[in-house]
């Protein structure tokens, strides 16, 4: 199993952090070891001084493929589920500074906790017009909206599988919206699909 993360995926959040927008999907690999399960807290790494929090969508993959047509992609993902890719900022920073693959910002362990509960994409009327968010201590910090992609899932799904065979298990977080900030320890995190509750976690 591999978890796929597609990067500058939401306008506003590419803006946030002086990036240009993609013309094309740009993806990096999480391994296994980053998940992080059953609202299990999540221990703040000695590594870093500026961890951040990015909410996104996240497909499950439930068959294999590879050069999958765009217009065949929905039929390699049926549950829609809610993560948080955490990210080093700072080490992520040091590697863009000098040119060299980030990593370590991105890949380490627990960085991708995920809800355990994924719901079937026939709940929602389109899987392109979902509304979801993540509370700090209570307080929305991130909201967005599928609509809001720059690439579709069935885009992603179609472009990801041109370079790697997914694989029944793989999940595909989808890119994040505006609103990306630090957490401290103490911190709780909340994350939503509508108004379902599906990830809720404490920073130690």
């Amino acid at each position: 199993m591999k978890i796929i993360c597609i990067g500058r995926n939401y306008i506003d959040h590419a803006k946030e952090l002086g990036n240009k927008v993609p013309k094309e999907p740009m993806f990096f690999l999480k391994p296994e070891t980053s998940l992080l399960r059953n609202n299990d807290p999540f221990y703040y790494p000695d590594f870093t001084k500026e961890l951040h929090y990015e909410v996104e969508i996240v497909v499950k993959i439930n068959k294999m493929g590879k050069h999958i047509d765009k217009r065949f992609a929905h039929r390699y993902y049926d549950r829609i589920g809610i993560g948080i890719d955490f990210t080093a900022r700072d080490l992520q920073r040091q590697a863009k500074e000098k040119g060299h693959p980030w990593t370590k910002a991105k890949s380490f362990d627990f960085s991708a906790p995920v809800g355990n509960e994924f719901i079937s994409k026939t709940e929602f009327a389109s899987v392109q017009d979902i509304n979801f968010k993540l509370e700090k201590n209570g307080q929305v910090v991130q909201q967005g909206n599928t609509r809001d992609m720059i690439f579709d899932i069935d885009t992603i799904i179609s472009y990801v599988s041109s370079f790697i065979t997914l694989k029944t298990g793989d999940l595909i977080f989808t890119g994040t919206p505006a609103g990306v900030g630090e957490v401290q320890i103490g911190d709780r995190l909340s994350a939503y699909i509508e108004e379902r509750l599906l990830l809720d976690f404490e920073i130690k």
